[in-house]
């Protein structure tokens, strides 16, 4: 169906869902089909979040998100979609429903705003980043990168029946079309001056490169034909064989060494040396936007700077308490290179010995869990270590099961060197408890497991869609450490608190770059100056800041908020308050922008009062 014919669709569909001005339960019904429709929309607009919750309707698609006739298409249909939701005065609404649609509200707003900026275009296939119109393509988080991790067969995309494998062969179409729109717009954006910096770019070539210099069994593209199950017929498998080495050395490889060349010859040449989104054209605008969209509050640049030193501040405090309890006599900076390259913190030997401990933590805190928690996923949780091909420049990180819970929930851990481990990367082995609780349990594994298996809420509420509450959630996990029988082991705390600076650095930095008019040589230089962290790690970090403003303010503002709400209910009401039912209310009603979850806690409060 063309882009026109689509809108009609969906305003045809939402005309029919038009209530009364009394709200009745058949208008509650509307307001479902309502909610149903958005759904919908929003797995056809972003369909590999649809197969990461185990929708399989979309497993041969992806969006050409950049291009003009998909952003017309967006725009028209979140008018269409607010319109529709004036219909429904919130005063008449139930309290559960009135929240649902002031989330859709929300989420409507704040994307029609990014579509009408110069520069944002809207959320691409990523964790749903923002996307850059112009810049479509970079070093992190970008959609070559993840369909690399797709391709390999071991990640979200299905290989199981023969119509799995040509689905991927329709999505790869679909994604050398996107590569053919990103290099005439990264074009566009040589002309306009809106182009990376330079340092990004650079990055971006071994990437591309990576593809091209592999025999073809070794080529990533190439591995799920390697790796067939056991349904999969001889004669089928054979033909298969023959359609992939087609596709990669007719196609894929062909389009990649064009890219390539792209880059480096024309591209390069053209990119800036400034770093931050000041420096481009609206780009201070632009910031403020991202600023709004990723903290979902009305703070200023200059607000979260000065709360981000202020954190740095109050941590660099708890962290010379622990020097002080370890004995260590010279300066935290010196502590900081003492634990980096301690002997006792680079135990292991093989990549097993490291994924074994990670689940030695989970065994440990299991024990406390219901101490603490309610509210448990249906969904299985595993560890295991992060693809080779992405390993080297990696982080540990979560990625969700499907929403039925059949396929579980992965924590990814990088290994890269597991006898170097400590010092040279940042997933070190004093990190482990905090980490583990961040991006496991009860971190993104209990918040979007609980938040896809709530059959009480809208489906457009189960996927990761909101980046201050999940983000927020999960550093917020991190200070349970001891409340879980964690944390008992004073490295193991440093190195939370170490977790902890780090999302706080990211304020000063974030901001510093986008707005103050940091250098890059700048934010690197007070990253080191104020944690633990390798030298290696931060100027990875900071060129992720570089390429997606704002994103790492979340993690930060989340945290605070959920922080502040649970002191206030602690101290409103006092024996009365229950840490399990406090989590209950956090995580009862999917991710929340920070004034929603605010208004969901106050009244929670209430109705004890």
């Amino acid at each position: 169906m063309n882009c026109k014919g689509v809108i009609v669709a969906i305003i045809l569909l939402l005309g029919a869902c038009t209530p009364e001005p009394k709200t009745t339960k058949e208008d509650t019904g509307n307001l479902d089909s309502l909610f149903v429709a958005f759904y919908d929309f929003q797995k056809k607009i972003n369909p590999i979040e649809a197969t990461k919750a185990g929708i399989d309707t979309f497993n041969d698609t992806i969006v050409n998100y950049i291009s003009d006739s998909h952003q017309e298409y967006l725009r028209e249909s979140y008018i269409s979609f607010l319109s529709e939701l004036e219909k429904y005065p919130m005063s008449e609404l139930t309290k559960e429903d009135a929240l649902s649609a002031r989330v859709m509200e929300w989420d409507c707003r704040m994307k029609l705003e990014g579509l009408n900026n110069s520069i944002v275009t809207m959320a691409s296939p990523i964790y749903n980043l923002p996307s850059f119109e112009l810049m479509p393509l970079f070093q992190i988080q970008s959609l070559h990168l993840y369909v690399a991790q797709l391709a390999g067969g071991t990640s979200v995309q299905p290989f199981v029946t023969q119509e799995d494998y040509a689905n991927w062969q329709h999505r790869l179409e679909d994604y050398l079309q996107f590569l053919d729109t990103s290099m005439e717009h990264m074009r566009e954006g040589m002309e306009k001056e809106i182009v990376l910096p330079k340092v990004l770019t650079l990055k971006m070539l071994p990437q591309i490169k990576a593809f091209l210099d592999v025999p073809l069994e070794e080529n990533l593209f190439y591995q799920p034909v390697l790796n067939f199950p056991e349904t999969i017929d001889e004669d089928v498998r054979a033909s298969l064989k023959s359609d992939y080495e087609r596709m990669i050395t007719e196609k894929i490889l062909p389009k990649y060494q064009e890219l390539h060349q792209f880059l480096e010859q024309e591209y390069l040449p053209a990119c800036r040396d400034t770093d931050g989104l000041s420096a481009l054209p609206n780009g201070r605008e632009t910031y403020n936007y991202l600023i709004r969209l990723h903290t979902t509050t009305k703070m200023t640049a200059e607000d979260i700077h000065a709360l981000g030193k202020q954190e740095v501040e109050r941590i660099t405090g708890e962290m010379e308490k622990v020097k002080e309890e370890l004995g260590f006599k010279g300066e935290l900076k010196d502590f900081f290179i003492e634990v980096r390259n301690k002997k006792e913190l680079m135990p292991f030997n093989d990549p097993a010995e490291v994924l074994e401990h990670f689940n030695g933590i989970h065994e440990r805190l299991s024990l406390e869990l219901d101490s603490v928690f309610n509210l448990r996923p249906k969904a299985g949780f595993h560890v295991k270590r992060t693809e080779a091909f992405r390993e080297a420049s990696a982080s540990a990180e979560y990625v969700p099961g499907s929403k039925d819970a059949k396929r579980p929930g992965t924590f990814y851990v990088p290994i890269p060197n597991a006898k170097s481990y400590n010092v040279v990367h940042d997933e070190a082995l004093f990190l482990h408890e905090a980490l583990f609780l961040h991006e496991a349990i009860p971190g993104h594994h209990y918040q979007l497991s609980l938040q896809q298996e709530n059959k009480k809420l809208p489906e457009f509420l189960h996927p990761e869609n909101m980046g201050v509450f999940v983000e927020g959630w999960a550093l917020y996990a991190e200070s349970l450490g001891k409340e879980l029988g964690l944390y008992e082991d004073p490295y193991q705390y440093f190195g939370m608190l170490s977790m902890e600076m780090h999302r706080a650095i990211r304020l000063v930095v974030d901001t510093g770059i986008h707005a103050m008019g940091w250098t890059r040589e700048e934010a690197i230089a007070y990253s080191l100056a104020h944690e633990a962290e390798s030298e290696e790690g931060i100027i990875a970090e900071v060129e992720r800041y570089m390429a997606t403003p704002g994103q790492a303010l979340s993690y930060k503002m989340g945290q605070l908020k959920i922080l502040e709400l649970r002191n206030k209910a602690k101290m409103e009401l006092g024996p009365k308050f229950d840490i399990r039912e406090f989590h209950d209310q956090v995580l009862g009603y999917g991710s929340l922008p920070l004034m929603l979850l605010e208004e969901k806690i106050n009244s929670w409060i209430a109705s004890y009062k």
